[in-house]
């Protein structure tokens, strides 16, 4: 069984099928039909709901994250608190629903009810934190949203009113008054949610918050008639006998890419063993050497951690998916997933990382880009998992260069990323490595490149032999991001950027050379 609650109201469940989604859960077993389903793939936001877990940096407290709730499982709501935009009838009307009415920030409505809990999430945020959001990070909860028709110049505008502005509904309201009469298949029928509680008190009801911090200490599971199985284990231990009895069950973390095999690929997963709830994969560790990453850790969790080591992380994370992509995706899940275009691994190799794989057996560690076999294979065995990274820290001599391209600034997937450590002595490269995204079946280091750097002056005839080297290392392929040419041409025009970066004069100009702001 898993535990969790529904805006405000206690949800068991057992007997439902682990590969749905929390969309489909919602409206076909719920009929809380408020969420959208616009691309089943975590690209549009019509699906965005919140969920509130405990939050690690203020006991007793719940943070909310915004999610897309078509490829997140209903598994993974074990201990958690969903809220959907169904919720959202308390009078009067939370700022941003009365916003984007008066600002006129819908027209056909289907992706408003998304953009509603991005913008509900912010100001929920914002509000626990006492701050105001500035236009960038409003644009950044927005990443995630597409609008079909209206533009985004009057949601923008409904954030900027609504996020200054408090939450005070009258309490003890019909929070799902229009739904409260139907009943789902499974029998349960949506109530009012903490009666006698409005506004951000509902969110963070004390009952609700102390029930939830016991389930974390509870393992989950859900199965289904067809003997579809989901494991929610809440220790390492737990894990590691799960991994050694089911060796060829599924792992899942975030879920922004394995549950694309559900809902674009229609398949369905017969064992998935959930990681969010093993405490020892959510954590981050520093010392005088180096920082270690939790395989479970987010996205949004780590941002500011690598960031204050190696800047360049700051403008690459930012672009990496959007705002529900990076409240669940997990660096474990990049490297796991083994996609050639994920946006960690070359950058991790770059660094020299270091990976924990571990099982019943122990944990063994070896460099991160040792476990890269070939497309989609990789040095894990069917009774291991990804534990941890290890990522040494910065030296004075070093740097550290980060480059993504694709067809969008925001949400989208690398035609290639480049990472670039150099360690210099003077103007003359000492080390390096580079690693390349997008430009083989794996996250790849181009040896050549970096044999016609070391020991060199860095000056713009040693990059242009190290870019002549590029072009005989690598073959990429030709896809609907780019063709083989233009991925070759742009690699060597990263590498470029690096040196342009890195030498020019910063006391005339503070200009950037990325494009990774909004206009």
């Amino acid at each position: 069984m898993i535990r969790f609650y529904l805006n405000g109201q206690l949800q068991k469940l057992n007997q439902v099928d682990p590969n749905l989604s929390i969309l489909d859960w919602l409206r076909t077993r719920k009929r809380l039909t408020g969420t959208k389903e616009g691309c089943a793939s975590g690209d549009c936001g019509a699906c965005t709901v919140v969920i509130g877990s405990p939050d690690p940096e203020q006991s007793g407290q719940l943070r909310y994250d915004s999610v897309n709730s078509c490829i997140a499982l209903v598994g993974s709501l074990h201990g958690k608190h969903l809220v959907t935009v169904d919720a959202l009838t308390q009078e009067p009307a939370h700022p941003v629903q009365k916003e984007m009415v008066e600002c006129h920030g819908a027209q056909c409505g289907f992706c408003t009810p998304g953009i509603i809990m991005s913008l509900f999430a912010l100001h929920t945020e914002s509000a626990a934190n006492g701050s105001v959001p500035d236009d960038e990070a409003l644009l950044e909860a927005l990443s995630g949203n597409l609008c079909r028709c209206t533009g985004y110049r009057p949601i923008i505008e409904a954030g900027r009113r609504a996020c200054v502005q408090t939450w005070e509904p009258g309490t003890g309201n019909a929070v799902l008054s229009r739904s409260s009469a139907l009943s789902g298949p499974d029998g349960a029928t949506p109530n009012n949610p903490a009666p006698g509680l409005g506004g951000i008190a509902w969110l963070q009801d004390p009952e609700m918050i102390a029930d939830l911090l016991s389930v974390q200490n509870t393992a989950g599971e859900l199965t289904d008639d067809h003997g579809y199985r989901y494991d929610a284990p809440v220790s390492l231990e737990a894990l590691r006998g799960l991994c050694h009895q089911f060796p060829k069950a599924r792992l899942i973390a975030g879920g922004t890419d394995l549950a694309l095999e559900i809902t674009q690929q229609l398949k369905d997963l017969d064992h998935l063993i959930g990681l969010s709830g093993v405490e020892e994969l959510q954590v981050i560790n520093e010392d005088e050497d180096g920082i270690y990453i939790g395989a479970g850790v987010t996205y949004r969790a780590m941002f500011h951690k690598l960031e204050e080591r190696w800047p360049h992380f700051g403008p690459m994370l930012e672009r990496l998916g959007s705002r529900q992509i990076r409240n669940r995706g997990t660096v474990g899940g990049n490297i796991g997933n083994a996609s050639p275009i994920g946006d960690m691994p070359p950058a991790l190799i770059a660094l020299g990382a270091e990976l924990d794989l571990d099982s019943v057996d122990g944990t063994r560690r070896l460099p991160l880009e040792d476990f890269f076999h070939g497309y989609k294979q990789t040095d894990l065995q069917p009774h291991e998992f990804i534990r941890g990274t290890w990522i040494p820290n910065p030296a004075p001599d070093e740097n550290l260069f980060i480059y993504k391209v694709s067809k969008r600034i925001d949400d989208d997937i690398s035609a290639v990323l480049g990472a670039f450590w150099l360690k210099r002595d003077g103007e003359t490269i000492k080390d390096c490595r580079l690693a390349f995204g997008g430009m083989a079946a794996t996250p790849k280091r181009a040896s050549g490149a970096e044999a016609a750097l070391r020991g060199q002056p860095w000056n713009a005839d040693t990059v242009a032999a190290a870019i002549a080297a590029l072009e005989l290392e690598f073959e990429p392929m030709t896809d609907v991001r780019g063709s083989a040419a233009y991925r070759l041409q742009v690699a060597g025009n990263l590498l470029r950027r690096a040196f342009l970066e890195s030498t020019q004069d910063t006391t005339t100009t503070n200009q950037p050379l990325m494009v990774t702001n909004y206009a």
